[in-house]
């Protein structure tokens, strides 16, 4: 053990001397041939160097309102890494997140972005430090159900698994409630577990947690949709709280002629299937479509620039896909970004995921006009180059081989067909810029305008991260606590 070093974070000198490593992946030809997680751990003494290079800057924007969303408390657990304090770092770090092996695995980091040391382009590996502590913590049995040592007997009920369902139900069962989770697939974890796929995040690391929870008196009852199977005034009715954590799942409509040919699929039924092959579930899925959609010895083209469409393309490449071409309407953004006109902010540069790098071909600045095929089937995509204004430019059309084509260009709001459907005009809904829409409850009590429901995470502000997620969640319950029993101990 160190001797904590008397000023600040980690090794007072340690940005100076030791060099900034990422975790190394397994070489793409290898990875391709499976769907398991390729990252391959750092050894602990390279994580503590890692930790040892977080330096006493006076405002740690990290953690900041720039950074972490939940908050995470970095140069903290940064110090206690490097001090070889391992079951004092995840208490720090479960002090404010609630699932950072989830986060250390897939979030983008935006703490990173925000990392003082980030001016020199070098920014400590926060978020592989923090997947260390989570992975250090289990190895190490810190990691056991907290079960409430008083119960309130007052009961909550919560619509969706996801994370922020997930992180709701932890806070909401630790604080003596009695918790009942209804997710309509048939394992807990909503996109954590059906829409990311395994070689980001393996689903083991779902399972555990949710073991963890059930410890703690949480009921999971799957393959209950509520609204259809069951109705939300039954639920009002039956629990003293109801909080609809249902995501946003219906797709933007992205106004492409030909979406009809068969080979043209909405983004998130192919990694359903694909995380449900991988887990061993039969491929037919609430509300999605069953036919098996497979990429092996196809063409694909990928609609759409961002992380939905990434992990569409690294599944393509594990199923055998001869080509995969991806479609991003904005322009090729910049190698390197204005460091003082951006930071700590995140920042549009040149980003390749590790599913692109392994052998994807990115088109930019390019629109798409329409899918072609014949007899009913897709076999090209027509496409334009398009200005910075992303109109198009007469003469720039052009067409590629496509035996598949994948739209995704994000999410429109909470799906339809079921609590929306239930609660009919009760439950208030807001429209966003870009048409979207999303259920009414301000971020500091969660609030619907449905009495005893709240609602968080993307079903109240839109896709966004798991950070995000884990975030309002937590929040949410420690509303809901403060509500049933008049003050509350739940940090927020």
């Amino acid at each position: 053990m160190r001797h904590r070093d008397e000023h600040g974070m980690g090794k007072v000198t340690g940005f100076m001397e030791i060099d900034r490593q990422l975790a190394k992946y397994q070489p793409a030809s290898d990875r391709i041939r499976h769907f398991r997680e390729f990252t391959i751990p750092m050894s602990e003494p390279e994580v503590q160097k890692q930790a040892a290079r977080c330096m006493d800057c006076g405002i740690p924007y990290c953690h900041g309102p720039t950074g972490c969303p939940v908050h995470n408390q970095i140069p903290d657990w940064n110090d206690l890494v490097y001090n070889g304090n391992w079951d004092e770092a995840i208490r720090n770090l479960h002090s404010t997140n609630n699932f950072p092996e989830f986060t250390g695995r897939i979030c983008p980091a935006p703490c990173e972005e925000a990392c003082t040391l980030n001016l020199e382009d070098a920014p400590v590996t926060i978020k592989t430090v923090e997947q260390a502590i989570a992975d250090k913590a289990y190895e190490m049995g810190y990691i056991v159900p907290q079960p409430a040592v008083t119960k309130t007997g007052k009961k909550i009920a919560i619509i969706g698994s996801g994370p922020a369902g997930m992180a709701a139900a932890q806070q909401l069962a630790r604080a003596g409630h009695e918790v009942h989770v209804f997710e309509r697939e048939s394992k807990p974890g909503g996109l954590l577990r059906y829409g990311i796929p395994d070689f980001k995040m393996e689903k083991n690391f779902i399972d555990r947690r949710v073991d963890q929870m059930r410890g703690e008196g949480v009921t999971f009852h799957c393959g209950v949709n509520v609204g259809v199977d069951k109705s939300v005034d039954s639920l009002i009715e039956e629990h003293d709280a109801v909080l609809y954590c249902g995501g946003s799942e219906t797709p933007r409509d992205a106004g492409i002629p030909g979406v009809a040919f068969h080979g043209v699929h909405d983004a998130m039924p192919y990694l359903v299937q694909q995380n449900r092959r991988v887990g061993r579930e039969n491929i037919d899925s609430v509300g999605w479509p069953s036919d098996p959609i497979l990429a092996g010895g196809k063409h694909i083209v990928v609609v759409g620039g961002g992380d939905t469409a990434s992990d569409c393309v690294g599944t393509a490449f594990r199923q055998g896909a001869v080509k995969v071409t991806q479609l991003d309407i904005r322009p090729q953004p910049p190698e390197k970004e204005d460091k003082l006109a951006v930071w700590p902010f995140w920042a549009t540069k040149m980003r390749t995921s590790s599913s692109q790098a392994e052998g994807a071909v990115r088109e930019f600045q390019v629109a798409t006009l329409e899918f072609v095929g014949e007899d009913g089937v897709l076999t090209g995509v027509k496409c334009c180059q398009v200005d910075e204004r992303r109109k198009p430019i007469a003469g720039t059309e052009f067409v590629i081989k496509a035996d598949l084509a994948f739209i995704a260009i994000g999410f429109s709001g909470p799906g339809t067909d079921s609590v929306l459907k239930d609660m009919g005009d009760k439950l208030a809904i807001g429209k966003d810029k870009r048409g979207g829409s999303f259920v009414t409850a301000n971020d500091k009590d969660y609030r619907t305008s449905v009495d005893k429901v709240w609602a968080a995470g993307d079903v109240r502000r839109g896709q966004s991260l798991v950070v995000w997620a884990i975030r309002e969640g937590r929040q949410a319950a420690r509303a809901i606590d403060e509500a049933l029993m008049g003050s509350t101990v739940l940090p927020r």
